[in-house]
């Protein structure tokens, strides 16, 4: 670094060459990568993506992107795959080759024989009239005018515009594919992501602590039952059904307005025609709206509307859930 240039001045040129070579890189996208995203989506096998150096990084980066939104991927070492892990490609698969020269000696020793395999070939390089640009049958063009390495020598700018050409890639086959996100939650069960696509409201509840009264409980009963079950409320019940809600917060006002508080009972202190979930609501759904209703406990149903429990917003704190 000379004497005239500041770390903050490297870092905004580094930022700018390569917002440049992705501007370059959306104004090239057009009917070739129409196709190619057209023919990956039609094909009956997986996507292999191959390459070596930081292009084979991005390769198990791209490869990765792909399987988790709907579109099964694996990655294959250029050199390996000529030490007999070519076993692993099918006739019936789609190669995506990546090389910023598209001259890699890896690359230009294993596209012969996946060709003679009978498989569909896609080169993603900067350089069309390179070995993989000419011999590819299609090919993803990844400008790069500049690397952001000051000698032009560390790959840089270019596998950036090969990281986005890959989310580009996969953010159009799982639009195409029809991708939800019930399909994501299948393949990602696992972690905080797991929690948001899996975790049912009915998972946070506590058999133990289903807090209940009758109407005409009283004050004194109501206070017990909220301490014993410690979810700050408890549910009112008549015949069997819900009627209400009393929250330690109704309590405190109800002591603040009244100076003979001896013959309140549940039903003169609930809140009536409470919210209520069912059971299999997703956990995410549930704490969205208690924030949109502003309350900090939902009262859990069963399928034939029974009381089945209730959550305290707390609750889905603990579980790494926070919208």
């Amino acid at each position: 670094m000379s004497d005239t240039t500041t770390v903050t001045e490297i870092a905004r040129n580094t930022i700018r060459l390569e917002t440049q070579s992705l501007k370059l890189l959306e104004e090239s996208i057009g009917f070739d990568f129409e196709q190619i995203v057209q023919l990956i989506h039609q094909s009956h096998g997986k996507v292999v993506l191959t390459g070596v150096g930081k292009s084979g990084i991005i390769g198990m980066k791209i490869a990765a992107s792909l399987s988790s939104t709907g579109t099964p991927a694996l990655y294959l070492h250029a050199t390996d795959a000529t030490h007999g892990d070519l076993g692993m490609v099918e006739k019936k698969d789609v190669i995506i080759a990546i090389s910023k020269s598209g001259n890699s000696q890896e690359i230009k020793d294993l596209i012969p024989f996946l060709k003679n395999n009978g498989n569909k070939v896609i080169g993603m390089t900067a350089n069309p009239d390179s070995f993989l640009g000419k011999q590819s049958d299609h090919l993803l063009f990844t400008p790069v005018e500049k690397e952001a390495c000051p000698h032009n020598l560390a790959p840089t700018t270019s596998t950036t515009v090969q990281l986005v050409m890959g989310d580009a890639l996969a953010m159009s086959l799982m639009d195409l594919n029809g991708f939800r996100p019930q399909d994501f939650a299948q393949i990602h069960p696992s972690g905080s992501l797991g929690k948001k696509l899996h975790l049912k409201v009915v998972d946070l509840t506590d058999d133990s602590k289903i807090p209940s009264v009758s109407i005409e409980a009283s004050l004194k009963e109501v206070i017990c039952e909220i301490s014993e079950k410690r979810l700050g409320a408890t549910v009112v019940e008549y015949n069997g059904k819900i009627s209400g809600l009393v929250t330690d917060g109704d309590i405190r006002r109800v002591l603040e307005k009244n100076e003979n508080i001896g013959g309140l009972v549940a039903s003169e202190i609930m809140t009536e025609n409470p919210i209520t979930v069912v059971e299999d609501m997703l956990a995410l759904e549930g704490l969205k709206l208690m924030q949109a209703k502003k309350i900090n406990h939902l009262i859990v149903l069963g399928k034939n509307k029974s009381y089945k429990g209730m959550v305290h917003i707390l609750d889905f704190i603990k579980e790494g859930l926070n919208g």
